[in-house]
């Protein structure tokens, strides 16, 4: 005979709403500790509803300072001392800080779609010749997040992106404290069997697009029969003068032989990138 198993089933227990713990009977400054835990989009979207203490210290610096003051690093430290620099008076408004932790927009690259892993989804394009197309690569390109490229025909090609800086968390003063600067970079390349032209053209625009600085490249074309060669164009706006907000980033390509279909320069990993000077 087989023996039966008992199952009781034990009755679940509410906890006991005096022994949960109540974050508000938190001293102000612990409970700033123990917030600055909290990943920033949990901060900004539920946090900060849940009263007016939290939505106080959500909306201050001293939340969003301590949680930079965790990055030791050379460019951690760089940040910190340039934040408090350059931060706002406190006010009415929220801390830019806020934005800044969510968006992340340091030392990244601030373009969308620099690959064509997304088609020509965010870019302003002319289409010369046949018109842009997206290909793979036919040599890798370091560093690049997909390898695709755009490739351009026997007419001139032309393709833009203009970055909103801070639409991306820059806040004004930072952009004008003179503590950053804006390193791009472009690859372009071209086919083995096809020669090529490129230009690039890079300006800094204050709020109502008005240049302020530009960078312009004009290489040498490649020749024909080069090995499906990759080059790069690289420039540092350091010292950039106050009111930039914007950054425009334009490049052209064509081949040279004026072959019909997709045989111009093949343009891809470009970079616009934000960061702390450390000099």
């Amino acid at each position: 005979m087989g023996s039966w198993t008992s199952r009781t089933r034990v009755p679940s227990q509410e906890p006991d709403p005096q022994e949960t713990l109540d974050l508000n009977r938190l001293p102000p400054e612990l409970l700033l500790v123990v917030l600055s835990h909290v990943p920033p989009r949990a901060l900004l979207l539920h946090c900060r509803r849940v009263c007016r203490a939290w939505r106080a210290l959500v909306d201050g610096q001293a939340l969003w300072l301590l949680m930079l003051a965790r990055d030791r690093s050379a460019a951690g430290r760089a940040l910190l001392t340039l934040a408090r620099r350059c931060l706002p008076p406190a006010g009415d408004k929220p801390c830019p800080l806020g934005q800044f932790c969510l968006r992340g927009p340091l030392g990244r690259n601030l373009i969308s779609n620099p690959c064509g892993q997304e088609g020509l989804r965010k870019w302003m394009v002319q289409h010369g010749g046949d018109g842009w197309v997206v290909e793979n690569n036919m040599k890798p390109v370091p560093g690049a997040p997909s390898q695709t490229c755009f490739v351009t025909s026997f007419s001139w090609c032309r393709k833009k992106q203009v970055v909103d800086l801070q639409e991306k968390g820059l806040w004004p003063e930072l952009l004008d404290s003179g503590g950053v600067e804006i390193a791009i970079s472009d690859w372009w390349g071209a086919r083995h069997d096809c020669g090529c032209k490129y230009r690039l053209l890079v300006k800094l625009l204050d709020a109502h697009q008005n240049v302020l600085e530009k960078f312009s490249a004009v290489p040498d074309p490649i020749e024909q029969w080069n090995n499906n060669i990759y080059l790069q164009v690289t420039h540092v706006f350091s010292n950039i003068r106050r009111g930039v907000r914007f950054v425009s980033f334009e490049h052209w390509g064509q081949d040279t032989q004026f072959w019909a279909g997709h045989y111009g320069a093949r343009v891809t990993n470009s970079s616009v990138i934000v960061r702390v000077c450390l000099s």
